[in-house]
């Protein structure tokens, strides 16, 4: 019985108590206590159900307490606490049988089947190939592969996809750039573009278009090469920085293809003729306003420029029409009040967007010396994710970027992350699990674990139980991940694990001259190392056996 099932029974448990006393059994839950001297899980059953029975909480509760009959193997005690809750504390013979599970199951405990059979599609990064990828880009780019691996974790086929502006008004600009610093190569005093990128990258590509061309394209500024090579170039950049960060993509879908292949222009005819779309001052308007917004917005700009709804509502129909089970997508702060919009006109298009999960992000603030470092791509003030990466390694780099919830803005502490110490949380874990290693490995080469099986009877220590009761949560945490598809839920379970067990480490000596007791305790150590590898492998990060 995993602490899913352990839920269930309490859930069941309660149930029939109301039942047993004729009372309505209304809505309630059962959670883990927020005071652990109260007990390990409680119920608020008698505060749902106070009004409809029309008996005070505190009184209700005592009732029910009364009226439950719970296996004692599972279910050591019950009691009441205000203002009407039902607290139980688990029995420490159903914590200790629950170590064999843990080590039967191994590198597949916590996951389970939700999502076998189903497919889904998650869409992140998708940063216009402009500029290296930036720490910036770094936290949405970890945040989507961790989503996808929750995914993988509960059975989903996942398809990780990047989607990428290669038309319109920034990639003009990207090659006008190129062709400026071109030109200056080429001994012309020339001004970048208003709103040009400015990097060394930019200069490194004129280069090389020089050295292949020599000074004939001086007179083509419209010369496509400009901004392909330019293109290509950042786009292979970008590929070897998500692979430096343990991403692969396997698709990429760029945004001319729907103007290529007339998605764009089908979309404007399609809302037109439902009346949702026309001309006003030289634009081409989507009239939100009948759909929930104060006012309408521009689909196509004056100019002929399309705005970001028009492609993206393009793209969105095809995804639908690809057939996924699940769509999920990674966007910044700044798509908040965009998607609305873009998801209303693929719903206006006849598609249900009810399998579309939208995960919103605050940005990235990089903190050295407790100073804020400026990033700017069009202004090269920036670091990219690749230098962050060679700075501090890529495991930091991916725990930092979920330790925090998505809706959290995140300050990226450059001197903590280069710690190697226990204020450095990747560090915490990663030590956790080598000290781990390092145990068993002793234990194995001084020959004093016992071959009988272990007796986890005498596995009664606070620490112990302490220990058991977090590594038993597992399946219960993976499945919350699941449901909110938020991965600092992993990481802050990991930071409770590794916490017991370091706590649990030094009030108890492992490996002690009574084998049964050694070995009943390396049985539970054994069981840790599951959780932390099971953990460390969901969030990407490496597994150490020495460190």
């Amino acid at each position: 019985m995993s602490s899913l099932d352990l839920i269930d029974y309490l859930h069941s448990l309660t149930s029939q108590a109301l039942e047993k006393l004729k009372f309505p059994s209304d809505t309630f839950r059962i959670e883990r206590c927020k005071s652990p001297e109260l007990g390990d899980y409680s119920t608020n059953a008698a505060l749902a159900t106070s009004k409809s029975a029309g008996k005070p909480p505190m009184e209700l509760a005592e009732e029910i307490k009364s009226a439950m009959m719970p296996d004692e193997m599972i279910c050591a005690d019950i009691a009441v606490s205000a203002p009407g809750f039902v607290n139980f504390s688990i029995a420490p013979a159903y914590l200790q049988n629950q170590i064999p599970g843990i080590l039967s199951a191994g590198d597949d405990y916590g996951r389970s089947d939700r999502g076998t059979g189903q497919t889904a599609l998650v869409e992140f990064v998708s940063a216009n190939p402009t500029g290296p990828l930036t720490v910036g880009h770094g936290r949405q780019a970890v945040l989507g592969d961790t989503v996808s691996s929750i995914l993988e974790w509960h059975g989903y086929d996942v398809t990780r996809e990047y989607y990428f502006n290669d038309a319109g008004r920034q990639m003009r600009l990207l090659g006008e750039s190129v062709f400026a610093r071109y030109l200056e190569i080429l001994g012309e005093k020339v001004k970048l573009p208003e709103g040009g990128y400015e990097g060394e990258y930019i200069r490194e590509i004129a280069q090389d278009i020089f050295s292949m061309h020599s000074d004939s394209l001086k007179e083509s500024s419209e010369n496509p090469i400009f901004k392909e090579l330019a293109e290509e170039t950042i786009f292979a950049h970008i590929r070897e920085t998500l692979k430096s960060t343990g991403i692969e993509m396997k698709s990429y879908v760029n945004e001319k293809s729907f103007y290529d292949d007339g998605s764009t222009e089908s979309v404007v005819t399609a809302l037109r003729e439902q009346g949702l779309a026309y001309d006003a001052d030289g634009a081409v308007w989507f009239k939100t306003s009948e759909l929930g917004k104060d006012q309408d917005t521009v689909l196509i700009k004056s100019s002929g420029e399309p705005t970001y709804r028009l492609p993206d509502i393009a793209y969105h129909c095809r995804k639908v029409e690809r057939g996924y089970d699940l769509i999920v997508d990674i966007f910044g702060a700044d798509h908040q009040d965009t998607y609305p919009d873009v998801l209303a006109g693929v719903e206006k298009l006849g598609n249900k967007i009810d399998h579309i999960r939208v995960l919103i992000h605050q940005f990235v603030t990089l903190k050295s010396a407790g100073e804020k470092v400026k990033m700017s791509t069009r202004k090269a003030e920036y670091v990219t994710l690749q230098e962050l990466l060679d700075s501090v390694g890529v495991d930091v780099v991916r725990y930092f970027f979920i330790m925090r919830g998505m809706q959290s803005h995140l300050n990226f502490d450059l001197e903590l992350a280069m710690k190697e110490s226990d204020e450095n949380p990747v560090y915490y874990l990663q030590y956790g699990h080598a000290r781990i290693c390092n145990i068993i490995k002793f234990g194995e080469e001084t020959g004093t674990i016992s071959t009988d099986d272990p007796d986890l009877s005498l596995l009664s220590t606070p620490s112990e139980l302490k220990l058991l009761k977090e590594i038993i949560r597992f399946p219960e945490t993976a499945q919350t991940a699941l449901e909110t598809l938020e991965p600092q839920v992993i990481a802050n379970y990991m930071q409770e694990v590794a916490t017991n067990f370091h706590r649990f480490y030094s009030e108890c000596r492992v490996v002690t001259d009574d084998a049964a007791l050694t070995t009943a305790r390396l049985a539970l150590v054994s069981a840790t190392r599951v959780v932390l590898g099971n953990g460390l492998n969901i969030l990407g990060i490496s597994r150490p056996e020495r460190m």
